[in-house]
């Protein structure tokens, strides 16, 4: 059999291709022979979209949302109204609370709730007691403000590492959450009385 020997352009085409087909090959080898890189995992810090706060933040911001729906209600109702409770033929309301007493009732509690270190047992009773004492609606309104401001510098010391601690029914988390609960449903019962003397909460009312 004779071998057709080219020469010219046709030749040095091939010899082209044949070399660039060899360099590749070589390359596809020497890829598949190297060992495969491990996929690079994400930090485990970096998680995108994701806010942490603080639990003091947390609670704090809650706490301020509380505090103004419930102040507000309690400055809402007439000095002269602060003795109301709902009347005898208007529902099951034997031995409620009076408005003024709903007051003094979490202004006190609020010792209790966020009293933390500052507030011994002792402290905490002798406090409730004063405060319960009181009758005109400045000085109640007062005893609301100071108990509310003693809520915050309690919740303004809770961290990651304490507020799990053991404290009173639970934790001091729990505490926070207890006492903010706490005003929630005596806020509902104040609430009941200004709409039972024809006056709208002020957190209700159309801006």
């Amino acid at each position: 059999m004779q071998i057709q020997v080219l020469r010219g352009p046709v030749a040095g085409r091939l010899l082209c291709c044949c070399t660039l087909l060899t360099a590749f090959s070589a390359f596809a080898l020497s890829q598949a022979a190297a060992p495969a890189k491990p996929a690079m995992k994400p930090s485990p810090t970096a998680k995108p979209g994701v806010v942490h706060i603080t639990p003091a933040d947390g609670y704090g911001k809650l706490l301020s949302l509380v505090e103004g729906e419930f102040l507000s209600a309690a400055e809402a109702m007439p000095e002269d109204k602060f003795n109301f409770a709902p009347p005898a033929g208007s529902g099951n309301f034997d031995g409620v609370r009076t408005f003024g007493q709903q007051v003094k009732h979490v202004a006190g509690s609020n010792y209790f709730f966020f009293g933390g270190a500052d507030f011994s047992e002792a402290a905490t009773k002798a406090k409730q007691d004063e405060i319960e004492k009181l009758t005109t609606k400045a000085d109640i309104i007062k005893a609301l403000k100071d108990s509310m401001a003693q809520a915050h510098k309690y919740v303004g010391g809770l961290t990651t590492a304490n507020v799990s601690i053991k404290s009173g029914f639970g934790s001091r988390g729990t505490m926070a959450a207890f006492g903010i609960a706490h005003m929630m449903d005596h806020y509902g019962q104040m609430c009941v009385y200004l709409r039972m003397n024809n006056i709208v909460p002020p957190a209700s009312q159309k801006k």
